[in-house]
């Protein structure tokens, strides 16, 4: 119960939850036998070839979808944060084997929870399980969006244009010209499927030619560069 009150604002970011009270939650998450676990960063959560029988929730920190490739190359499918779902596809879809692995990124909290249990009518006759469902769905919808969003960018033909399509994308979801970005160096180069020292020797002559300015993980899009955003589209 207090693990469950203390985490109530982290799991509201799900889109899992959405229209459900504190006093519901608590009774939902017990409803659905919902666990607690903590890892700490680069812990493997779930390995590529095990048995996924539980979907994840990020209750705090952040968690990586990767896949390695045969020449052992990181290639991050996607991050997940607060409030997020992982391995929800595989569990739902009844295949159980994962083809990814999922590692924390970052020290984390994550919450997790039986699909049977939340398709199966339970013996309290508990009215949350349509909503459930129809959260799911919609958060089915926004994973497909996320996944095309990142084909979008690593399908671009160099490391310049892969860059400025996912920087542009960022500045669109933050609504700003500047904005901070939810990798480091090498969580960026993993994500968009480039060498790292490519990828910082690309930003530094965007830097030079005045398209973008960075430190660390903070960029600022260029006026120019807002310009070539519109008459893309």
């Amino acid at each position: 119960m207090k693990k469950i009150k203390n985490n109530f604002a982290a799991l509201k970011k799900s889109v899992l939850f959405q229209g459900v009270s504190e006093e519901e939650l608590v009774s939902l998450l017990k409803c659905l036998g919902c666990t607690f676990r903590s890892f700490v960063k680069g812990e493997t959560i779930y390995s590529v070839g095990s048995y996924a029988r539980e979907i994840g929730v990020v209750v705090d920190g952040s968690v990586h979808i990767v896949k390695d490739d045969d020449w052992g190359n990181n290639n991050i499918i996607a991050k997940m944060s607060d409030g997020e779902m992982f391995a929800e596809a595989v569990v739902c879809g009844g295949v159980g084997i994962l083809p990814m692995s999922v590692v924390a990124a970052a020290d984390s909290e994550v919450m997790f929870f039986d699909f049977q249990r939340l398709i199966q009518t339970c013996s309290s006759a508990c009215i949350f399980h349509t909503m459930l469902i129809r959260n799911m769905i919609v958060a089915f919808a926004r994973k497909n969006m996320l996944l095309a969003g990142k084909m979008e960018h690593i399908t671009k033909r160099s490391t310049r244009e892969k860059l400025l399509s996912y920087l542009s994308e960022q500045a669109r979801v933050h609504k700003s010209n500047s904005f901070e970005i939810s990798f480091d160096r090498q969580g960026l180069a993993d994500y968009l499927s480039v060498e790292r020292s490519a990828l910082s020797a690309e930003m530094s002559k965007l830097k030079s030619d005045g398209v973008i300015n960075y430190r660390k993980s903070h960029f600022e899009l260029s006026q120019k560069q807002n310009l070539m955003n519109e008459r893309s589209l």
